[in-house]
Order: C-alpha cells, then structure tokens, then sequence
C-alpha cells in the first residue's frame, strides 16, 4: 500500500484529536489538568478506560499469542474480573474518603512521608517503563509499514509521535483525555470487528465453523491444568486479580481518571462497566488471534507472534482494511502514552515537588512547572523507546508484565499493609525495604530452575515481591495505631 496516503491518514486522525483537545482544554487550570475538575462522566470514562487498559500491546501480543498458547490469556483475564470488583468496593471507597487527587497521599495518610514518596517514585518508575514499552511496540510497526519506506529514521518517528501527544495533551490534561480515549477506543474496536469479519470471509467460514476449525488446531484451548507450567490456570487468575490491583487500582494514570468522576457511585459504575466490556474485548482479541492463526496455516505464512497481525493485513486484506487497522493501530497507541504522560506529571508535581502544599506558588508558576515536567518526561520517553528497540523483545507483553511484577510488587506491598494492619512503620526503612524486595525476586527468578525444579515461576512473581514488601514493613513496624 502507498505509505504517501497511510501517512495522510495518520495525519488527518491526529488532527481530528487536536481538534478534540482544543474544544475541551479552553480555560484550562491545573485542577483541569490533573483530575478534569471532578467533573468527567463516568460512561466516558469507563469506556475510554477500555482502550487505556487495553493498548497496542493487546492489539498486537494478544493476537499473536494465541498461535503458541491457545486461549489461555483468557485465564489472565477472569482473575482481572475479580480485580476490578477488588478496586471498585475497596480502594474506590478509599479514594474518595479522602478526597484525594493522587491516590499516594494514602500512603502519607497511613504510614509517613517516606511511604508516600516511594510509592509515588515506584509509579513513576512503573508507568513509565510500562507506557515506552508499548509505545515503542506500536511505532516500531508504523516504523516498518509507513515511514521506513519513505526513509525516514526510527527515532524520528518516536519523536514526532511523542510530539503529537504532547500537542493535544499539554493544557487539558484528564479532560481532554477523557474524550480522545473514548475516540480513540471506538476507532481501535471497530477496526478490530472489522479486520475479523474480513478474515472470516477470506477463510470461507462462518462463527460456528471457524470456531470448530480453532478447536480441532488446539487454539481454542482455555485452561492448563499442569502444576508446574508459568500458565497453570490457578496461577494464572490469581496472578489476574493481583495484577489488576496493581496495575489499575494502585495506578495513579487509571485511579487519576476514576476520581475525577463527581461521586463514588458513579466511578464504581464506571469500574463495572469496565470489567464486563474489558472480557468481551479480550475475547474478540482472541477469536481474532486464532482467526490468523487459521489464515497463515492455510497460506504457509512463516510470521508468528507480535509480527503476524500486521503481516496478514498489510500483505493480504483490502487497501481500505489496511487503512482501517492503520487507524486502529493508532489508536491502541495513543491511550497507553497520552494517559500515561498526564498522570506521570501529576505525580511528579503533586507528590514529588508538592506542588498543592506550595501556596508561595501561583497558578501561572505551577503551570509553568508543569508544562516543564510534561515535556521533561516526553524526552525521557523518546529515550527509553529507543532502548526498547535496542533490546527488540520478540513478546513485548510477556516483557511488560514481567516488568510490572518488578515495580508494582512493592506498591502492592505498600497499600496491603496500610489498609489491612493499623501499625505505623520505621519511616527511613521504607525505601530500603522496597528496593530489597524486588531484588530479591530477581534472584529467585534467575535461579528458579535450581531453585524450584521443573515448577516454573510465571506472573506469581508479583504476589511474591508484594509478600515480601509486607514482610519486611512488619518486620520495621511501630506501636500500634487508632484509625
């Protein structure tokens, strides 16, 4: 296909999202800016979350996967369900108690200025990790089907994706976010719907038929019952449940956009809505990963993984289909890393520089300020893409998640014992104690083998690093308060 015209419509996207932020950032403060006023509703939100939750890693790693591990992702995900309900009955409530507008200052609240900071320091080292890593999953294939054609350098084109985000992201934060997520998830799952009934239609069957065809190939395959394997399903939903806790309810870019609802209820609605339209997605996802695992069989295709999605619609579906995942593909992108930057640079300003405690501060420095930290970690983005692309993992999901059970363990950790002890703890320790931990889980997994024999440790690993945060804020624990 002609990258000249994929390239005019990744033009023509972006400036409909600039559009969309010009109409919702006139006016904006910072309150805008960090929580959207607490005035977002909570449909917008929930739906918008989907493409948040979901991001190009999904879009690409999910599909790609399940010519290798069937269904199995699916277990992931009902222990994701139980984690949503976990989030919305228990930290929600949390949240809003204390009116928070970074959900760290529980942390403050509960267990000192220590605890605060270094959860507010592991999100940042979390999310951005996690953000450039699928940032540089989805620009690394634009990469290969639009500009690399035209002869244009990979970091040129990390740069100006960053750029462009930065353009619709800079005054309104949250708000405007709140409603290019919700473009951006209607355009990622009808490109999706659209690219499977196509397929379905190149491979001459119907749903019942296609279905068949999965089972009898072994891609249908859910559950995995041996013990020792990384996707035993026990395992894998509660690695699930633990997983979303983390990664959506002790996540300051998730959390940012739930409490920027007006009132509790809503933003439990919106949580639930979330959970039950996240599992239908995932299942589409999967239908359609076998589905090209059905086409490449057929044609004797070579590519697997996170390459075959891509390799089946650019090499053999319609001009008008590949604009169309083209589009998609962008806007998988642009949820993970929008979102991600905004709530990095609340957390930088609210919990790091306290920028609400800091009345000498008026609204025009503590823009000023903010604008310099949001272009501060747009750079650092563009840094770590590009060593992403050193590294060249060939499942960025496995990568990703690997990741999170390194850095979300101690917040984890963290909230576990704030919310279900009433002891205070040693202040100086703390930092100290969620270093070792997930230290300490990389010299389990390293020598799981020796270790452990022929069990294999998989996304359990979180549970492991969180446990041992627990322990050791137990072990540097005070007298005993009344909350």
């Amino acid at each position: 296909m002609n990258p000249l015209l994929l390239l005019a419509v990744v033009g023509a996207y972006f400036a409909i999202l600039l559009l969309v932020a010009w109409a919702t950032s006139r006016h904006a403060s910072n309150d805008t800016f960090f929580i959207g006023n607490k005035n977002s509703n909570w449909m917008l939100v929930a739906f918008g979350m989907v493409g948040t939750s979901l991001s190009g890693i999904t879009f690409i790693s999910v599909p790609g996967a399940v010519g290798r591990d069937g269904f199995a992702y699916f277990q992931l995900v009902l222990g994701h369900l139980i984690g949503f309900w976990v989030v919305a009955f228990v930290l929600l409530p949390l949240y809003y108690r204390h009116r928070l507008t970074s959900i760290y200052h529980y942390l403050g609240h509960r267990l000192g200025t220590r605890a605060y900071k270094t959860g507010a320091v592991f999100f940042i080292v979390s999310r951005t990790l996690g953000a450039t890593a699928r940032l540089y999953l989805v620009v690394n294939i634009l990469q290969a089907i639009i500009l690399e054609r035209l002869g244009v350098p990979f970091w040129l084109t990390a740069l100006v994706m960053l750029l462009m985000i930065l353009l619709y992201t800079y005054e309104g934060g949250v708000k405007t976010i709140v409603w290019t997520d919700t473009l951006q998830t209607t355009c990622m799952l009808g490109g999706l719907v659209i690219c499977a009934w196509f397929l379905l239609d190149r491979l001459h069957l119907d749903l019942t038929q296609s279905l068949d065809a999965m089972d009898s190939r072994g891609l249908s395959t859910i559950f995995v019952t041996d013990p020792h394997n990384k996707l035993y399903f026990l395992k894998q939903v509660v690695a699930g449940i633990f997983i979303t806790v983390a990664m959506t309810g002790l996540d300051q870019e998730m959390m940012q956009k739930n409490i920027s609802v007006k009132t509790l209820a809503d933003s439990q609605k919106n949580m639930m809505s979330l959970s039950v339209v996240f599992t239908g997605v995932v299942l589409l996802f999967l239908y359609l990963g076998g589905l090209l695992s059905l086409f490449t069989a057929q044609l004797g295709m070579t590519e697997a993984g996170d390459k075959i999605f891509a390799a089946v619609v650019l090499g053999h579906l319609p001009q008008a289909v590949q604009i169309i995942f083209v589009v998609a593909l962008i806007s998988a992108l642009f949820p993970s890393a929008d979102g991600a930057i905004t709530a990095l640079t609340s957390s930088f300003c609210i919990d790091l520089l306290g920028m609400q405690q800091r009345s000498e501060w008026d609204e025009g420095h503590r823009k000023r300020i903010r604008h310099q930290v949001h272009l501060g970690f747009a750079a650092l983005f563009l840094l770590l893409v590009m060593a992403f692309k050193w590294i060249d993992d060939p499942s960025m999901i496995g990568l990703i998640l690997k990741l999170a059970a390194y850095t979300y363990g101690p917040l984890l950790g963290l909230f576990a014992f704030g919310i279900l002890t009433t002891r205070q703890v040693h202040g100086a320790w703390v930092p100290w104690i969620c270093l070792a931990a997930p230290a300490l889980c990389f010299a389990v997994d390293a020598n799981q083998r020796f270790l452990f024999g022929t069990y294999q440790i998989g996304l359990e690993l979180l549970l492991f690093n969180a446990t041992l945060t627990f322990s050791g804020l137990w072990l540097a624990r005070r007298k005993r308060v009344h909350l």
